[in-house]
């Protein structure tokens, strides 16, 4: 149940991606995060003088969503609800790189993403602290479980 619902969130997420790279605009802004367009302003409020630290170009959107897609398909896998070029030992080893990853993810890079960040007042620092952390910390443990735990 755990790796169905962990592959269910990636295949969404992938197809957000997806929508972002055919152009759609929804959850765009809130997806990158935002800099101080000077020192002075990195004290103050989300505003104008933010503004977004990349642009992601389309083909590095689909590959994201492309790698997305890949961990659902090997959470499936590993939970022996889809068959894998590879599994066992190579499969675990795989996910558990990807649960690290994750996990390491939440944490941040102690400035623009993760729990720890410096940078806030922006739409998408707010997320991060209450949903994207979040969310990756769950998926982390969660993939570390179907790592250890599925057959």
């Amino acid at each position: 149940m755990v790796a169905l619902v962990i592959a269910c969130i990636y295949l969404l997420l992938a197809c957000i991606h997806v929508y972002w790279v055919l152009g759609g605009e929804l959850g765009k802004d809130a997806a990158i995060p935002r800099v101080p367009r000077s020192p002075e302003a990195a004290r103050g409020p989300a505003g104008p003088d933010m503004v977004p630290a990349f642009t992601p170009s389309r083909g590095g959107t689909l590959l994201v969503a492309a790698a997305l897609a890949a961990v659902a398909g090997m959470v499936w896998a590993r939970a022996g609800l889809a068959s894998a070029p590879y599994t066992g030992q190579a499969l675990q080893w795989a996910i558990g790189v990807v649960a690290v990853l994750m996990l390491a993810r939440a944490v941040g890079d102690f400035r623009l993403v993760g729990f720890f960040k410096r940078i806030t007042g922006s739409p998408f620092a707010r997320l991060d602290t209450r949903v994207y952390s979040p969310l990756c910390l769950a998926l982390g443990a969660g993939l570390a479980y179907v790592a250890i735990a599925a057959p």
